[in-house]
């Protein structure tokens, strides 16, 4: 998890984030909160790999792991950890989804914020 946070801290600068920043925070909390899934939820090997990038006002964080089953992301499901995602994503007008891996078994959980301005 921490190689997941510092490879964020050190992408968000590049994306016009200022270090430290809430949002900036939101978005090391969210990375943190999904890895966290992948390593207690995936019944396979947690293999993982975390994305960011930056693209029409959006900053997208992205966790892909070998479990195929996707989460379900329903205000009934969630657990806090997963609610504590979504509230985050909506206070910066994003939101949450999963989807199925397109190079490899598995899922793509996918948060995306409203670049703050």
């Amino acid at each position: 998890m921490r190689r997941a946070r510092e490879a964020v801290t050190e992408y968000l600068p590049a994306a016009g984030v200022s270090p430290g920043s809430a949002f900036a925070d939101a978005a090391l909390l969210v990375t943190s909160e999904l890895v966290t899934n992948v390593l207690r939820h995936a019944p396979r090997p947690p293999v993982m790999d975390v994305g960011i990038t930056v693209a029409a006002g959006q900053l997208v964080v992205s966790v892909a792991d070998a479990e195929p089953r996707l989460p379900d992301l329903s205000d009934e499901a969630m657990g806090a950890g997963l609610r504590m995602v979504a509230e985050l994503a909506a206070d910066y007008d994003g939101d949450g989804s999963a989807e199925p891996a397109v190079d490899h078994d598995g899922k793509v959980v996918l948060v995306r914020f409203g670049m703050p301005s």
